[in-house]
């Protein structure tokens, strides 16, 4: 027997919470979502006025980051399409069924203000604070790694720019939208073009097999322990070695005991051992291989010990953050231009993959 299609006559005073599974992964994340914002209340109290027209909660913007991050919406305009309809994030965001969804000008109006007070900062340090109350985070035990993340810019848009200023220059008037370029015989280098799209973005690539294109480099430090971010760096792709920002981030580390890095062949450099060890920091790098014309900046003093074999081993998960943050957090091409504000998004990025570690190692079995 056909069954007959009823019209909905009635809405039923439910909340979004009734609606979303009671085993549902993010029930897991809000928690510590909720925790870390609550110790964040007074900072945000400091950098909004206390008369005037009530703005949207920062709150709620920062949880809104936090969700196109976990399930990978690209833009701020496809998430406040979804926030209408979309009850799990309703719920997320503490909103009732019938309240309207804010526009997506809110997070570029707002931009400004939480990039001034470094609150994507502040977030992920929260966030690293918490796992260390839990017992999760080592204190001595710690990964190096570089990548680069393809900036919002082509090719298309490289200028000569003159001396002084890096400004690129306009250049004549282009004939169409996408107009056929010849760039034969043209040589192009991050001394003498600039990109008009994004003037930070540098011309770079990882290997000499690969085509350079226009990118930022992203520095990450990591816990051994649980393989958590414990910081995060956005910097220009070319100009500055993978090992000195790597020093920068462990400066920014709380002075406490003695501590070991690990890092591939690219941190073998005689500079970085020499600053480690400056800092108290035992390097735990790859060495070069024989076959190479160059030598080890570490000896046997180093490597012969049973602690350096596990941080090699440990060390390749990191490989797991960058995967993650260019496949589910949106990192294989980054949507915002300049430094600063990718810098915040790769920190909210990372906080948000920290929670979705958080999640695991500290879910409890369902009863059955």
């Amino acid at each position: 027997m056909r069954g007959e299609t009823t019209h909905q006559a009635r809405m039923l005073a439910i909340t979004p919470e009734v609606l979303v599974p009671a085993d549902h992964p993010i029930r897991s994340i809000k928690p510590l979502v909720d925790e870390a914002l609550n110790e964040l209340s007074p900072l945000f109290e400091t950098i909004y006025a206390r008369i005037g027209r009530p703005s949207i909660p920062p709150e709620h913007l920062l949880k809104g980051q936090l969700l196109m991050a976990l399930f990978s919406i690209p833009s701020a305009r496809r998430f406040c399409d979804q926030l209408s309809y979309n009850m799990l994030f309703k719920w997320f965001l503490d909103l009732n069924i019938d309240d309207p969804p804010f526009h997506a000008s809110t997070f570029s109006k707002n931009q400004e203000r939480l990039l001034t007070n470094d609150v994507a900062r502040h977030f992920l340090l929260k966030i690293v604070e918490a796992a260390s109350r839990r017992h999760l985070l080592s204190t001595e035990h710690f990964t190096v790694d570089g990548t680069l993340l393809n900036a919002w810019a082509s090719k298309k848009s490289l200028r000569p720019y003159t001396e002084g200023p890096e400004a690129p220059s306009k250049g004549p008037p282009r004939q169409g939208k996408n107009p056929t370029i010849d760039r034969r015989g043209e040589r192009r280098t991050n001394q003498t073009h600039r990109s008009t799209t994004d003037p930070d973005a540098r011309l770079a690539r990882k290997a000499d097999s690969e085509a350079a294109r226009l990118a930022f480099a992203g520095h990450v430090l990591m816990d051994n322990r649980a393989g958590l971010v414990v910081d995060v760096q956005v910097t220009r792709a070319a100009g500055t070695p993978e090992w000195e920002v790597a020093l920068e981030m462990l400066d920014r580390l709380p002075a406490r005991c003695r501590r070991t890095v690990a890092g591939d062949r690219a941190y073998d450099a005689r500079a970085f051992v020499a600053g480690c060890r400056a800092r108290g920091v035992t390097p735990h790098v790859t060495q070069y291989p024989t076959t190479v014309r160059r030598k080890s900046a570490i000896d046997r003093r180093t490597t012969r010990h049973a602690g350096y074999r596990r941080s090699q081993r440990w060390r390749k998960r990191v490989e797991e953050i960058f995967g993650w943050i260019k496949t589910v957090g949106g990192g294989h091409k980054l949507r915002f231009i300049g430094l600063a504000r990718n810098q915040s998004w790769a920190e909210l990025t990372a906080a948000a993959y920290n929670l979705v570690r958080l999640a695991h190692l500290t879910a409890r079995p369902v009863p059955a």
